[in-house]
């Protein structure tokens, strides 16, 4: 799945999308990617001279993945479309339970993403992710997910 696809189930644009593929989905896992071109936004400032891909982005990209493993498969709304459906926000990040940062990533790393489902409990969805940059684990989290009306974001 590639960006046009990434859209319809995301809300998120550039500069924020940060998932460029979808590797492999299933009702209980996402294998994604992200290919880090060194002309982000989030590099400029972290760290002139020596960027590396801070740990917020790291939680985003992780986020970004279930998000959209639950609109694929758990949405309230049939053949869900980012730009046109109206009423619903889905995967609104509502806890990080852990994070552990273990590495780093630069420009031109690329990196691989899992994020699996453990639970979910009605429009509540628990996931736990990793991130790795050239096959080493450079992050690890869990997090919940849910999907809420979005009379509660205006």
């Amino acid at each position: 799945m590639k960006t046009k696809e990434i859209k319809k189930l995301l809300h998120h644009r550039e500069p924020y999308l940060l998932i460029d593929e979808v590797i492999s989905l299933d009702k209980m896992t996402i294998y994604t990617q992200k290919k880090l071109t060194g002309k982000e936004y989030f590099f400029e400032g972290h760290f002139p001279g020596a960027p590396v891909l801070p740990g917020a982005i790291m939680q985003e990209i992780t986020t970004q993945s279930a998000g959209i493993l639950i609109t694929k498969f758990y949405s309230p709304v049939e053949d869900y479309d980012s730009e046109a459906t109206k009423g619903h926000a889905l995967g609104v990040l509502k806890k990080v339970s852990y994070a552990k940062y273990k590495g780093f990533a630069k420009p031109n790393d690329l990196l691989d993403i899992q994020v699996t489902l453990i639970e979910k409990l009605d429009n509540l969805f628990e996931f736990k992710a990793t991130i790795l940059n050239d096959g080493k684990v450079i992050m690890k989290n869990s997090f919940q997910l849910m999907n809420i009306s979005d009379e509660y974001l205006f």
